[in-house]
């Protein structure tokens, strides 16, 4: 990833601002604290993307919160294309004096250059795709596919410089590890599935344990264990071997797979601080 951040250090020199993405279940986890380093004081735009799989209330918080720390910030579902509309008009007004110098300087009608960034599989070629109207950028429901530089034309007098873009999450602590495992930004080898699939049922049971009730129809007491809820949520699927015990392996893919696609509901795994 060395050679990512330097490419993004080395262009940025030729972009009037930045696009950063992060996922809104995870808006800490998914961010690399390098990104806001590397910008040094470059106008940014951040979007909370996959928006339509997390609570509205806590992306909402998360807005503010990043308001009063300066941001310019946005909730958005590349994939379904909601409120990508948005991103290039907040892009014209975070550099809106920097367009009116230029026209002082006669140069009315210069592209505004642009660049996108994100750790993997948070929406950044989904976004690209988007916003340029083509299958410019190739898209893959896994980490790190995009490769290359290329500079795409926009609408609205904008022009977009893909880079790889592709920083490496930084496991600041276990929590953002687990939190970027949970919505498979890293791979899932790095982790046995049971043992993840057991934490993200402690995590959603510290938040409440409704999704799981609702989605699986399950009873959850305090006196279960998060495996002997993974295991009733095995029961309740059929997922049984010869025997008659429950499949936990496939139970916990299952699972995971369910949270990352939006089956169990909008769920928020991070709030902002106070």
């Amino acid at each position: 990833m060395a050679k990512t951040r330097r490419l993004i250090s080395e262009n940025l020199k030729l972009v009037d601002a930045v696009i950063e993405v992060t996922d809104a279940r995870i808006p800490s986890s998914s961010r690399n604290p390098e990104i806001s380093r590397l910008l040094s004081g470059k106008p940014r735009i951040l979007l909370l993307n996959k928006c339509d799989t997390a609570d509205d209330a806590v992306t909402a918080r998360w807005i503010e919160y990043y308001r009063k720390c300066g941001i310019t910030a946005a909730a958005t579902d590349c994939k379904s294309g909601k409120n990508v509309g948005k991103v290039l008009p907040l892009v014209r007004l975070a550099l809106s004096e920097e367009i009116k110098r230029w026209e002082q300087k006669g140069m009315t009608g210069r592209p505004i250059r642009i660049m996108a960034v994100g750790i993997p599989n948070v929406g950044k070629s989904a976004l690209i795709n988007r916003l340029a109207g083509s299958k410019r950028a190739k898209v893959e429901d896994r980490p790190g596919v995009t490769r290359g530089k290329q500079w795409i034309k926009l609408d609205l007098g904008f022009e977009l410089l893909d880079t790889p873009g592709v920083l490496a999450p930084k496991f600041e602590n276990q929590d953002a590890a687990l939190s970027l495992a949970f919505t498979g930004a890293i791979k899932d080898n790095i982790l046995d599935t049971e043992t993840l699939a057991t934490i993200f049922i402690r995590k959603l049971r510290a938040l409440g344990a409704e999704p799981l009730k609702a989605r699986y129809g399950v009873e959850i007491t305090d006196e279960m264990t998060d495996a002997e809820v993974l295991e009733a949520i095995g029961r309740r699927r059929g997922f049984l071997v010869s025997g008659g015990e429950i499949n936990t392996e496939r139970t916990a893919l299952i699972l995971l797979d369910e949270f990352r696609s939006g089956k169990l509901g909008r769920i928020s795994l991070e709030v902002p601080e106070v």
